[in-house]
């Protein structure tokens, strides 16, 4: 059977290469996923990641995806990034953020869950307030009353009373808040196992299997 897509939106917090390594992964592990990226996700990921990204005609290509180049020749940081055990390639499917016609925009779409990576203070409080300006908002709010997995992922430091308040809102209406806050106890020797850290706890809450980390107790 096949499994439901995973719908993933990207938002203009810092910490784009979380962003990509996700979205690699997913599709490396042969799931469909279903993008949105807002305005301010696409200046981060320039700004971050040198990678200028075509809102009105995106490719997987300008993130590096689903090529047949490794992922480090678009985004350095991931260098020395673990392989992954590949069930086959996945689909990408792109929406644009105002596109409120969108899948992901209604509830009938069986998703298998969503991720906001990262997750931006203003996205972060459209959500806990139920307030959609566009359509990554709009999906979250889709996946919190259908009861679905909403996981989001703030790298803002240090928060403010607003932020705790909204983040507790949003725990509270079903989401799981998942810091961009990497461990060091897996053996850190690279920047990209850090990412892979946060990668991969993103893949657990939303039910996608993989190995890369090394995880507390294996030997």
């Amino acid at each position: 059977m096949k499994e439901a897509p995973i719908i993933v939106g990207v938002t203009g917090a810092s910490g784009a290469v979380y962003a990509v390594r996700l979205l690699d992964v997913l599709l490396r592990t042969g799931r469909e996923v279903h993008l949105a990226i807002s305005p301010s996700g696409a200046a981060v990921i320039e700004q971050e990641l040198g990678i200028r990204v075509d809102l009105g005609a995106f490719e997987p290509e300008q993130l590096g995806l689903m090529t047949d180049k490794p992922l480090e020749a678009t985004v350095p940081l991931l260098a020395g990034a673990r392989p992954v055990a590949e069930a086959g390639v996945g689909a990408l499917r792109y929406c644009h953020y105002g596109d409120f016609m969108a899948p992901m925009a209604s509830g009938s779409f069986l998703s298998g869950g969503m991720a906001i990576c990262p997750t931006s203070g203003t996205t972060l409080s459209a959500i806990a307030a139920g307030s959609s300006g566009n359509l990554i908002q709009r999906a979250a709010e889709v996946q919190l009353k259908e009861r679905r997995p909403l996981v989001l992922v703030p790298r803002e430091t240090p928060l403010s009373l607003t932020h705790i308040e909204n983040l507790k809102k949003a725990t509270e209406a079903g989401a799981v808040v998942l810091p961009a806050a990497p461990g060091w106890y897996h053996g850190v020797e690279r920047i990209a196992d850090l990412v892979d850290f946060v990668v991969a706890r993103i893949c657990d809450q939303l039910g996608v299997r993989n190995a890369l980390i090394n995880r507390w107790g294996d030997e």
